[in-house]
């Protein structure tokens, strides 16, 4: 029990850590408002020209977007997660001091991302969220077990998140500098979460397979669940199965690093 308390200290101090920045918070806040209204907007023309587009009436479309801002930061769908971090104590070489920590070094910083995602969602996610259900017309479901189902889905797709999100901080170890293989990883979240538009109106093939993606597992699963689009527990199978995978792989890659820092003797 004592080691879960750890990762529950590290939980509680990632909130702590990024509740400090209350003016990038703020600021963070207005951010994700004002690009909601920008894509509701667009939304409302695309809507209004092809009704029932993807599957979605307006009030569904509208409601995507709002799901969208709330996790954005959440998800780190932009980047600001740990990933940063992570790949800066990489080259530095401060990641040896890591090592030596009796922990788990993948579920440690899973904890500081928890901790961190908590804090961004309930800081940055609630107010436009809520800002675009009072304002504009929402498709918000009545019962409180697709409200949970929702809460389930997001928490799987946080997880899903911070597998990509740990593989592309271990690249550093080999590229020693993971800037570009992160910006490359931001456009594809963007895009492939459905963030910039729904994955469902996606045509032909390309639906098909970004709906296969890890990406699709952050955004379009969740909004899906809350919008009575998709069987939860499918859902829950789907952003379960990718977790899984993506911590596998992260083990063997991390394996994989600790044996390059030995040969390098760092």
């Amino acid at each position: 029990m004592g080691g879960w308390r750890v990762y529950a200290a590290v939980v509680a101090g990632g909130f702590r850590r990024y509740a400090t920045y209350r003016v990038a918070t703020a600021a963070g806040v207005f951010t994700n408002t004002v690009f909601g209204l920008i894509l509701v907007y667009t939304y409302l023309a695309l809507w209004d020209e092809r009704p029932s587009l993807g599957g979605y009436d307006q009030a569904q479309a509208v409601t995507f977007v709002w799901v969208g801002q709330a996790l954005l930061a959440a998800l780190a769908l932009g980047g600001g997660g740990v990933e940063g971090e992570l790949t800066e104590r990489i080259r530095s070489g401060d990641i040896a001091i890591d090592l030596y920590r009796p922990v788990d070094f993948q579920l440690w910083w899973l904890a500081a991302d928890l901790g961190r995602c908590l804090f961004q969602l309930a800081g940055r996610g609630v107010v436009p969220f809520a800002f675009g259900a009072l304002f504009f017309p929402a498709h918000l479901p009545s019962d409180a077990g697709t409200w949970a189902a929702f809460l389930v889905a997001v928490v799987l797709g946080t997880l899903v998140s911070y597998g990509i999100r740990f593989l592309v901080a271990l690249s550093a170890f080999w590229l020693l500098d993971g800037t570009g293989v992160q910006q490359m990883a931001w456009i594809a979240g963007f895009f492939c979460s459905g963030m910039l538009l729904p994955l469902n109106v996606f045509p032909g093939a390309l639906g098909e397979v970004v709906r296969l993606l890890p990406w699709s597992a952050l955004l379009q699963a969740p909004a899906d669940v809350l919008l009575g689009e998709a069987d939860p527990w499918g859902t829950f199978a789907f952003q379960a199965g990718w977790a899984v995978a993506l911590a596998a792989v992260g083990r063997l890659v991390w394996a994989a690093a600790t044996r390059r820092v030995v040969v390098q003797g760092g």
